[in-house]
């Protein structure tokens, strides 16, 4: 897994949205977070993962804005922004399993095909009776 360098991400302080009254107006507790993917230090499979990843959040300079602003506290919602940005990385550095083509197996494809007879057999025969 690819760690994150705290000093490669760039934080804002902002004023949060929605409802508080007072202490809204007036501290800005909101963080933007801004991660320059093409600037850090990350693996460059990895990079290349990230950038590939289609979300709102990456820009097409490849820089990954984050807003957190669940709580009152600037540490508290830096953190999260870390934490939400470091999850990202870390869903990019999985590298996925190249799936190999299969063919059925002998026995697989008989067993289908008399199933398929054996159905066919049970709807010839809900036609309707003749005398």
């Amino acid at each position: 897994m690819a760690v994150i360098d705290p000093a490669e991400v760039e934080f804002s302080a902002i004023r949060a949205q929605g409802p508080g009254g007072q202490n809204v107006n007036k501290v800005s507790c909101a963080v933007h977070a801004r991660f320059d993917v093409g600037a850090s230090s990350l693996p460059d499979a990895v990079k290349e993962r990230l950038l590939a990843l289609r979300d709102a959040r990456i820009t097409q300079e490849g820089v990954i804005v984050l807003k957190a602003q669940g709580s009152r506290s600037l540490e508290q919602n830096k953190l999260d922004a870390l934490q939400r940005l470091q999850a990202l990385v870390d869903q990019a550095s999985l590298v996925p399993v190249v799936r190999r083509p299969t063919r059925p197996t002998r026995g697989s494809q008989r067993r289908r095909l008399d199933a398929k007879t054996r159905s066919g057999r049970v709807k010839a025969l809900r036609g309707k009776v003749s005398e």
